[in-house]
């Protein structure tokens, strides 16, 4: 078993090489994508600014709060977009059909998936989501100890798995549809913006939804509410962790989806 685990994340790597090599052939139109990512997230965070030149606090929660909680959104949607990009793109690839190729191969369809499309490019918004934190940091309040720092951690591990597992299902419902429903993209890239506040300003009802059903407060509102020192219980250091469980629905739509794949002729 580690054996088979060691080769797949072998082969991953390589599939990552590949497409940072292929990227870097044309040097120029990779750092203008960069710079490009980079501008598009930087007009939510002008956004932001403006709405505190006006008012002072949004729910009781200041400029560099609502940056601390914007940015870790950020970085969460970031590294699943940057990684999990063949899931993003994978209507294309069963549209041309693809994917017949990857069910012949013996190798994991996921992991095939996952390394078809690996979008580096996205450090440009990385690093936009990196220079809020600092100064998020830098401008509040928080008293910053271990278990503070693990939570933010465990905010992104989770927040990550998070956006993989909406990936996964827009990916899933492409075999159903061959283009992937623009409906979902109200979960990813419309998480991305109204993520920037934390999610219990919206209402008990959205924090429900948000809980339950699709659980972006599990890795940004309850884990920031420890870091504000609004909460003192640990149980919300780990709380983010929980949110790992959402890609078990999520593979298993997956399976269900390749289960039931029928080539579409290309």
């Amino acid at each position: 078993m580690k054996t088979v685990r060691k080769n797949g994340l072998r082969l991953y790597g390589h599939y990552v090489s590949i497409n940072v090599r292929s990227m870097m052939q044309y040097k120029s139109s990779f750092v203008l994508t960069m710079i490009g990512q980079f501008l598009v997230s930087f007009n939510v965070f002008l956004g932001i600014y403006f709405m505190f030149q006006r008012f002072p606090s949004v729910k009781g929660y200041s400029y560099s709060e609502v940056l601390l909680c914007f940015s870790i959104m950020l970085m969460e949607f970031s590294i699943a977009e940057c990684y999990a990009r063949g899931f993003d793109m994978f209507a294309g690839m069963v549209k041309r059909g693809e994917f017949d190729r990857v069910m012949v191969r013996p190798r994991n369809e996921i992991l095939q998936v996952l390394g078809s499309k690996f979008e580096l490019t996205r450090i440009g918004r990385m690093l936009q989501a990196v220079c809020m934190f600092i100064y998020g940091i830098a401008n509040s309040d928080i008293h910053w100890t271990i278990s503070k720092i693990v939570t933010v951690v465990f905010m992104l591990l989770g927040g990550t798995a998070l956006f993989t597992g909406l990936f996964l299902i827009y990916a899933a419902l492409c075999f159903f549809t061959l283009d992937g429903l623009e409906l979902m993209n109200i979960f990813t890239d419309g998480a991305r913006e109204y993520g920037k506040y934390p999610v219990g300003i919206y209402g008990k009802r959205m924090l429900q939804i948000c809980t339950f059903i699709v659980p972006y407060a599990l890795v940004q509102y309850y884990p920031l509410l420890y870091l504000l020192d609004e909460r003192t219980s640990v149980i919300y250091v780990f709380i983010p962790l929980l949110a790992i469980l959402f890609l078990i629905p999520c593979y298993a739509l997956w399976r269900f989806g390749v289960r039931h794949y029928k080539s579409s002729g290309s």
